[in-house]
This record gives C-alpha cells, sequence and structure tokens, in this order.
C-alpha cells in the first residue's frame, strides 16, 4: 500500500513568521495560496506596462470610491494571502494600516496574466471565488483581452466573459465607471 506524502500547510501568522527569522526574504517572490507557499511568476516588461497602466486609468477614475492597491496582500483566509496585481478596495481613512484587507474589502481584483494565464484564470480564479471574491478580471497580455469573472461558487465564478479592444466595462461595485477594454490592454495595442 502506497500512502501519500502529507504537506505542511502554513498559516499566515506562519508565513509572516518565516519571513521575519529570515526563512523567506524581502527578495522571495512569493505568496500564501491554500497554506502553501507559491513562488510568483516573473513580471515581463509588458507584465508590468499593463499594471501601471491599470493604476493611472484606476487612480484618475476612481477619486474617493476605492482605494487602490498595486501588488498588495489581501487577506482570504488564516491559510491564504495572494499579492494581486491590482485591487480596488472600499475605501478607509486609516487605509488598511491595522490590517490587510479581506475578502469584505474587495470590490475588484485584477491579475496580469503574462506567463501565468493558466494558472490565473484556473487554479487562483477558484480560490478567489471560494473566498468571495465578487469581481476578478484576468488581463491576457500574450493575446491582448480581458476576462472578467463574476458570481463566486463553490467551483468557481458562474460568469465568466472574454472581452477585446472594442468591448467597454464596468466594475459591478463601481457601476458608474466604465473603462474600454482597448484603453486597459493599451500599452500592448
Amino acid at each position: 500500500m502506497v500512502t501519500a506524502a502529507k504537506k505542511k500547510l502554513f498559516t499566515v501568522d506562519e508565513y509572516y513568521e518565516m519571513a521575519r527569522v529570515g526563512i523567506l526574504t524581502e527578495t522571495d517572490r512569493v505568496e500564501l495560496i491554500e497554506g502553501e507557499v507559491v513562488e510568483l511568476f516573473p513580471n515581463g516588461s509588458r507584465h508590468q506596462a499593463l499594471v501601471d497602466q491599470l493604476a493611472h486609468l484606476f487612480l484618475n477614475a476612481v477619486g474617493d470610491h476605492a482605494c487602490v492597491r498595486i501588488h498588495g496582500p489581501l487577506r482570504l483566509a488564516n491559510i491564504t494571502e495572494p499579492q494581486p496585481d491590482v485591487q480596488l478596495l472600499t475605501p478607509r481613512d486609516d487605509f488598511y494600516v491595522d490590517g490587510h484587507p479581506t475578502p469584505l474589502d474587495a470590490l475588484l481584483v485584477v491579475e496580469v496574466a503574462d506567463t501565468s494565464l493558466a494558472y490565473d484564470r484556473n487554479d487562483k480564479a477558484v480560490v478567489y471565488s471560494i473566498r468571495g471574491i465578487p469581481e476578478l478580471w484576468v488581463l491576457d497580455v500574450d493575446k491582448p483581452r480581458l476576462f472578467v469573472m463574476r458570481e463566486p461558487a463553490e467551483l468557481g465564478y458562474r460568469v465568466v466573459m472574454e472581452l477585446e479592444a472594442g468591448d467597454v466595462i464596468s466594475p459591478l461595485a463601481l457601476p458608474d465607471l466604465s473603462f474600454a477594454v482597448s484603453d486597459l490592454l493599451s500599452p500592448l495595442l
């Protein structure tokens, strides 16, 4: 009889303790996903250009209606704390100084996928969905397009739309804002 090896899953507190004692360092590009320390994919120049474009567009558009966070931790559960490329969060006067935002704070989560499209659209999207993130956008760097995922459920999002240049999208939580997909993807077009 062959028995599968057990994995040691970590809590967010244990994850931060690993950083405090030097097991993880500032140069480690990792995040905690369902108890596992997962190495982040490298950010190519096209990936970073899209993140910068999103930051520019969102900061100019949302005003006081949302807090824009770039590459910041999002505490989804005691064992899950990814670092999405961009987040639109419920605005708070303290800017989350006493703790990272949670699913209740997330208005929109955005991942930019360069070499990570399958992971972001499948594995990571399921994690976001299970943890109650109401809306996820995944921008595809290789074939410039936007995947919009809504209505989180146990096995993933119930609604998945694929949008391209020429389409317009509004975040569910901020319906008065609209973005041309071509503007979101403009560094690639």
